[in-house]
């Protein structure tokens, strides 16, 4: 297997799939698999990334959906955090605009 086809399989292992059927996948998910270890850095791209694709005249709110969801962390503890629902285009534009 070469890095091409281990980073696509590390990729689609965080794929979700949503109640209609659809592919989406978390920014921290996805930044974590970038190398990004703290969020702040990760939002600069995250942000760059929504100003590409608000530029290219396509609809962000199609491809990035702002919520809340609760993680679990150490010594079962639950921790309320921002994060993104993204499309496939979205993390092509995101992995564009990166580090």
């Amino acid at each position: 297997m070469n890095k091409l086809d281990i980073n696509n399989t590390v990729f689609e292992n965080i794929k979700h799939i949503n109640e209609e059927g659809r592919e989406y996948w978390y920014a921290r998910e996805l930044a974590k698999i970038l190398g990004y270890s703290d969020w702040r850095n990760f939002k600069k791209v995250l942000k760059k990334s929504i100003d590409s694709c608000n530029n290219s005249n396509v609809d962000i709110y199609e491809h990035y959906v702002e919520l809340n969801r609760v993680l679990s962390v150490g010594n079962n503890a639950q921790l309320n955090v921002n994060d993104y629902k993204l499309s496939r285009y979205a993390c092509y534009l995101i992995v564009q605009n990166s580090d």
